[in-house]
């Protein structure tokens, strides 16, 4: 019996994805004739815009066998706009093949499949495409996936013998290299379960259009594939994507476990929590556009099923549990804006169809504005949108400017209070609200004795907390990277209905997040930028103006990449910006890379207008009873009025105030090497005196030679970026680990045996501006200046600043691992000096005064 085997092939844009399925479909003998993509004429890009725009947007599946195997392909989007779709194919694979072109190399977007196949747990094979049209040899993209993606990478060569490949698994493995030096072999089945369980990564190379590589990449698959193991007994099912044709509704399921038939019936909850009884009409089995009816399915496949009037995306069926949320999402909102004579009321629910199919798109209705709102990743899935909306309802809408999707999480900890006690109602509830770590979400627990509370009322708290979207106190953006934790409630044994522990939940959320405050959190891209090499100092200028981190990753004569994140509020533009300067030449490349706190808050906060004690839906006010009516509390004052007492304990989360090794870092980090080269290209090669041991000179020669000059007096300025310091010394960054203030102590008692030494002027800047409302401050400590800059102002700035204030009666050397401030300091005459360089002073000073102390002691022995 062959192996059941679903696999689905993932790539960055215009790798050649497509044309590898339809060289794998072909070689199988799945179709007869080798479409491409610019004929228009592939066997999965079946959609008329797929056609027109050479690109897949619909994840389809196709079906081919092997000498082993029957496989399941799932063709996914390869452009960034349509992640998400990706995203939701992988929870339903057993094997990844994940497509790179030989020329581009690792992409961004490229890593982001990456990451999202290690989230998942897909077991990957890697196909280095044209390598027909590539002068990079095989050996130096190994090595580049090795370094970037992972070092359990291993080239699988069609020309190699089977002596060369165990030689090169043995190296990699230790399990391995025992048989390999005995001469017993290494046997396909440990490779198999290696690849399964992710700890191997076979790199194969070829040509998807010339179909090279493509008979060896189907053996490989065939050889080393292992099949899922399933509950043959137990129906199961994930449902992972939703499409209409003509009236008809399909739901796609992954059958997890058991057996599905005709005229079953399945029981599930809609999302609305209505539970539905439904019976199975018809199955598919969909391979490119066309499909076969079929009476059963079993276990690992993959079908349409008709019938099924409520099921919506990532919906887990039977045994199957929902699909987590997924790791991407779109980070714009747009308004849809329909033709004058059209009825936004009366389409919303017409649209919310798209949403049953893309699922991302969380279309919303605006009351205040009477506009329906879709939620988008980018430019081309706007165009796509428009031109769905004009096929299925024959109109032509237009979409607004992209608004960015802002989120909130809580600013400090508190326990915030609900009480909810009208007449003949009664619950109080009281939770702990802190700020949880950077991409963790929302997250609930409790810490309540089951004899406090019982069990049935704690979960019944901890389902409110779950079922609603909790809004931040800003600017009513969706709550994220909090944890809040059930610490107190109670119940009255005769008028407590379930309704009251909702209404109390909800307002103990509020309550919180007024008392703590909260962060505007705002989404980031990862990008990188290709541009010629004379525009490298526009777009390090416009990039530092738009609050961006990077770094210079490669630079050759003509053309310089910089990679970096930064705000989706300054970037998402900024493409027209860089073919406009470049005339053309440049590109740049974006995805999606999770919140940081927000790089101007307050005019955010104050453009959104916000009355977050107005907000009617999120009420953080309690009701209470007295003289047998109930009365609103204010939430400032509820504190007084609650019913049960409760300690606010240390947390359970450690967020240090100061600021951590990952904000300190540099936000611009070029290496040396890289500088100089820059430097090279962009100003030519430094004309340097060439000095010669002294002549002697005699007579009249030697008195001119010896006329005084006048010299102007300097002082001599050492100005230290004290962070960056710590952190690039080993001893230094591991005592910060655990005390940052010992970490400073430290470093200040090192600089104070350097100053009393060297007699030189120091200033040791640290970074403060994380610290809310700081004033900053300086302080002399053993004969040098120590300054902690203000909030809002980082250690770069207020050494840029000093160092224009000092003026030219200072001899000044500057220690940071900013570039751009290195740059600077190149043009102002200023040393630069990096940190490593510093320390090994440092060190040699260290080591002088040392031997200086010994020396000093056997004298007075």
């Amino acid at each position: 019996m062959k192996k059941k085997i679903t696999i689905g092939i993932l790539a960055h844009v215009d790798a050649g994805k497509t044309t590898l399925s339809e060289a794998l479909l072909y070689t199988s003998g799945k179709i007869r004739t080798l479409g491409r993509v610019d004929h228009k004429n592939t066997y999965l890009d079946t959609n008329a815009i797929e056609r027109e725009r050479g690109i897949t947007i619909f994840s389809k599946q196709a079906r081919f066998s092997s000498e082993n195997c029957d496989f399941i392909l799932l063709d996914t989007p390869g452009h960034v706009d349509f992640s998400a779709e990706t995203e939701r194919t992988l929870a339903l694979l057993d094997y990844a093949v994940l497509v790179i072109s030989a020329s581009d190399g690792v992409q961004n977007h490229t890593r982001t499949l990456w990451q999202l196949l290690e989230h998942y747990g897909v077991p990957t094979f890697i196909f280095v495409n044209k390598c027909d049209i590539s002068i990079r040899l095989k050996e130096d993209i190994e090595k580049e996936l090795s370094a970037a993606l992972s070092p359990l990478c291993v080239g699988f060569l069609e020309a190699e013998g089977r002596e060369e490949l165990e030689e090169k698994l043995a190296f990699v493995h230790e399990d391995f290299m025992e048989s390999f030096l005995i001469g017993e072999g290494i046997d396909d089945g440990d490779i198999a379960y290696l690849i399964g369980n992710r700890k191997l990564f076979p790199c194969l190379f070829g040509s998807a259009l010339r179909m090279q590589g493509i008979d060896f990449l189907l053996g490989i698959l065939d050889k080393y594939t292992l099949p899922s193991v399933y509950d043959n007994e137990v129906f199961g099912a994930k449902v992972y994507k939703i499409s209409h044709v003509g009236s008809t509704r399909l739901s796609y399921l992954k059958i997890t476990g058991g057996t599905l038939s005709a005229r079953d019936e399945i029981s599930y909850l809609a999302q609305d929590g209505t539970r539905i009884t439904e019976k199975v009409s018809q199955i598919r089995l969909y391979s490119g556009d066309k499909f076969e009816q079929t009476e059963t399915v079993t276990a690992g496949e993959i079908c349409a099923v008709i019938g099924l009037s409520s099921t919506y995306v990532g919906q887990g069926l039977g045994l199957a549990r929902d699909t987590e949320k997924p790791l991407l999402e779109p980070v714009l909102s747009y308004a849809i804006e329909l033709p004058q004579g059209c009825d936004t009321r009366v389409y919303f629910p017409k649209l919310k169809e798209l949403e049953e199919e893309e699922p991302s798109l969380h279309l919303m209705w605006n009351e205040e504005l009477s506009q329906i709102e879709a939620r988008l990743m980018g430019e081309v899935q706007t165009e796509l949108i428009k031109r769905l909306i004009r096929d299925r309802f024959n109109i032509d809408c237009t979409l607004g400017a992209g608004k960015i999707l802002y989120k909130e999480k809580a600013a400090s900890r508190t326990i915030g209070v609900g009480h909810f006690e009208p007449l003949r109602h009664y619950a109080e509830v009281q939770l702990l609200i802190e700020p949880a770590p950077k991409g963790t979400g929302l997250v609930f627990d409790t810490d309540l004795p089951e004899n406090t509370l019982d069990l049935n009322w704690q979960r019944l708290v901890l389902t409110h907390l779950y079922e609603k979207d909790h809004r931040g106190t800003l600017t009513g953006a969706l709550l994220t990277d909090t944890k809040i934790t059930l610490v107190a409630g109670k119940a009255h044994q005769k008028h407590t209905e379930g309704g009251d522990f909702r209404e109390a939940t909800y307002r103990a959320v509020r309550h919180g997040l007024m008392k703590a405050g909260c962060t505007l959190l705002e989404p980031y891209y990862k990008f990188r930028l290709e541009i010629p090499t004379q525009s490298v100092g526009r777009a390090m200028s416009d990039l530092q103006a738009r609050f961006a981190e990077f770094e210079l990753e490669n630079s050759d004569t003509d053309r310089t990449a910089i990679c970096g994140r930064g705000p989706v509020s300054t970037l998402y533009d900024y493409t027209r910006e860089v073919i406009a300067y470049t005339k053309g030449e440049g590109r740049f490349f974006c995805t999606s890379d999770g919140y940081e706190p927000c790089h101007d808050q307050d005019d955010v906060v104050a453009k959104a207008g916000y009355d977050a004690e107005g907000d009617l839906d999120n009420p953080p006010h309690s009701v209470f009873c007295a003289h047998g009516a109930g009365f609103t509390v204010h939430w400032s004052e509820v504190d007084s009025y609650k019913h049960l007492e409760v300690e606010l304990k240390n947390s359970s989360i450690s967020e240090a105030i100061i600021p951590k090794a990952s904000t300190l870092a540099r936000k611009y980090s070029i290496n040396d090497d890289e500088l100089d080269k820059l430097m090279l290209k962009l100003f030519g090669p430094i004309k340097r005196k060439q000095y010669s041991e002294p002549k002697l000179i005699s007579g009249e020669k030697k008195e001119k030679a010896h006329k005084p000059k006048t010299v102007r007096s300097q002082r001599n300025m050492v100005i230290i970026d004290g962070y960056n310091l710590i952190y690039s010394d080993d001893n230094l960054k591991k005592t910060s680990q655990y005390s940052l203030e010992k970490a400073r102590e430290e470093l200040m008692d090192l600089l104070s045996n350097y100053v009393a030494y060297t007699k030189t002027e120091l200033v040791l800047v640290f970074d403060a501006y994380l610290v809310k409302d700081g004033e900053g401050s300086e302080f002399m400590h053993d004969g040098y200046k120590v300054v902690y800059t203000k909030a809002d102002e980082t250690a770069d700035a207020y050494i840029e600043k000093m160092m224009h204030e000092l003026g030219p009666d200072y001899s000044i050397r500057m220690v940071t691992g900013d570039k751009l401030l290195q740059f600077s300091a190149v043009h102002s005459g200023i040393s630069r000096m990096t940190a490593k360089e510093f320390l090994e002073e440092l060190t040699r000073i260290g080591n002088e005064i040392t031997e200086f102390v010994r020396k000093l002691s056997e004298s007075k022995g």
